[in-house]
């Protein structure tokens, strides 16, 4: 069964690398054709990444408390509820320090989970040399996270969610830039050297996908094609249901098992963001962003709930 673990992390680890070289070439394409400052293009690739991957999150209360009484689910999600609820009004009407706490949360857990999904492969792989985890971790997450953020492409798309949003960085964007993009070279040439080729690639396509293509795209490609479908695969380790399937010979249905029941919040997710964009001048009429920040604000009790798996993976 191990071995069909590892073949579907394989394949979920080809697709998510697949996935960021075609939004890296239609970007240089599209923003060849129809120009950079075009943004049906890139909203319409950026929805498809995000519905993508919306529903991997929805599966938090199946790993926290299996198996639990109605009455403790239904209090669980409440809670959970409520948090990502006040991280939304934080983005949306308060100052800048909500979002930047938002970013900082979101650039952690997407670094520890890419760390964990790739532990997880190596110890059903066999592979015995050591991953430098700290350092593929912060470049993991930090590349996707923050420089879409300071690219001179993102003062417009921050204007749709909140104005006071676009100087973010307190003037400190080509610093930001400059830092994290350093880093992330320092991480393809450490992990290179370390034997870990493969992971090397990965920030480097990350770097790639960050510095190309606009951040609408960037982010939303990264979230949906890149941690998403990781964040699945490793799902599909611990659901019940994805293990049947594994022990009956099917990884493909262990992956679906995993995916299907997160459905109903993508639907969920898309309703709240069409009411959220109708409510007039208190909140911004884009519907793509008023999206992306229900994403952002799920990223705080998501990360909260899955530091017991993220753990498990990396001890």
């Amino acid at each position: 069964m191990r071995d069909l673990e590892y073949r579907l992390f394989s394949q979920v680890r080809t697709f998510s690398s697949i996935a960021v070289i075609i939004a890296i070439a239609l970007s240089l394409i599209f923003s060849q054709f129809l120009g950079e400052s075009s943004i049906q293009w890139q909203v319409v690739i950026a929805v498809m990444a995000l519905a993508i991957g919306i529903p991997h999150g929805a599966l938090d209360h199946l790993v926290t408390l299996p198996k639990s009484k109605p009455t403790v689910m239904a209090l669980f999600i409440t809670i959970y509820v409520l948090v990502a609820i006040v991280a939304v009004i934080a983005i949306l009407r308060f100052n800048v320090f909500g979002f930047i706490f938002v970013l900082l949360m979101s650039a952690t857990h997407f670094g520890i989970g890419d760390a964990a999904f790739i532990n997880e492969m190596d110890r059903r792989g066999g592979r015995k040399k050591a991953l430098p985890r700290t350092i593929y971790a912060v470049a993991s997450g930090a590349t996707p996270v923050m420089i879409p953020l300071v690219n001179s492409a993102s003062t417009d798309a921050l204007a749709q969610v909140n104005p006071a949003l676009i100087d973010w960085h307190q003037g400190f964007g080509q610093e930001i830039l400059y830092a994290v993009s350093g880093f992330a070279l320092i991480a393809i040439v450490t992990l290179f050297l370390s034997h870990r080729k493969r992971e090397s690639l990965d920030i480097a396509l990350l770097l790639a996908l960050a510095l190309i293509a606009p951040p609408l795209i960037a982010f939303a490609v990264y979230f949906g094609c890149w941690h998403a479908m990781r964040h699945t695969a490793r799902l599909s380790l611990t659901l019940d249901s994805s293990q049947r399937a594994f022990a009956s010979g099917d990884s493909q249905r262990a992956f679906t098992r995993a995916v299907i029941p997160g459905l109903p919040a993508l639907a969920g997710t898309f309703l709240i963001a069409g009411v959220l964009a109708l409510m007039g001048n208190e909140f911004n009429d884009d519907f793509f962003w008023m999206a992306l920040v229900i994403v952002w604000a799920l990223t705080v009790p998501h990360m909260a709930v899955t530091a017991k798996l993220d753990r498990s993976a990396l001890t």
